[in-house]
């Protein structure tokens, strides 16, 4: 049993892939089935950050459909970490997850831990690479942060995505 419980908050906009990184994160499953998050959704799971030594994270999945960002704000107070993610296949949805991070932090007081994550990370041998990687690393750097390509489909780099955030807020927090 762990110690210590964080919120932690998944945020971009909307079919980036975060409900399917939670799902993979938490239950080790992939569905191709796409249903979008109305309003918010919550997960947890225990997080062994260090050997030995583990965190509960209770996951809230904030749906990114534009339609329902009057009820973000809301939803962000208490919050501890948040997962940035963008669509590595799509280049709009880069410039949109920065604002993501404008919003929240718009609300949230202090610093928070963060970790940005380009999702879909398998979809690039068929589309080749249409986000400038080197500019992904240069804003994680600006922000304090980490920057991971994950893959939801596969599981690439998923539970280190969560792991690394969990380190970080038991840097800040404990």
């Amino acid at each position: 049993m762990s110690e210590f419980t964080f919120k932690t908050v998944v945020l971009g906009p909307a079919a980036v892939g975060k409900s399917s990184l939670i799902r993979r994160f938490v239950e080790n499953q992939f569905s191709t089935d796409y249903r979008f998050t109305i309003g918010v959704d919550f997960m947890s799971k225990e997080v062994e950050y260090e050997s030995g030594k583990s965190a509960k994270l209770t996951i809230w999945d904030i749906g990114g459909q534009e339609r329902f960002k009057f009820l973000r704000r809301s939803f962000y107070e208490g919050t501890n970490g948040a997962l940035l993610i963008f669509d590595l296949s799509r280049a709009s949805t880069f410039p949109k997850m920065k604002q993501w991070l404008t919003d929240m932090r718009s609300t949230i007081r202090g610093k928070i831990p963060l970790v940005i994550i380009g999702n879909k990370v398998d979809l690039i041998p068929d589309i080749g690479e249409v986000i400038d990687r080197n500019e992904t690393q240069a804003y994680a750097n600006k922000e304090e942060s980490v920057y991971i390509e994950t893959s939801a489909k596969t599981g690439d780099n998923v539970e280190k995505a969560f792991t690394e955030l969990t380190q970080r807020m038991m840097k800040q927090f404990s």
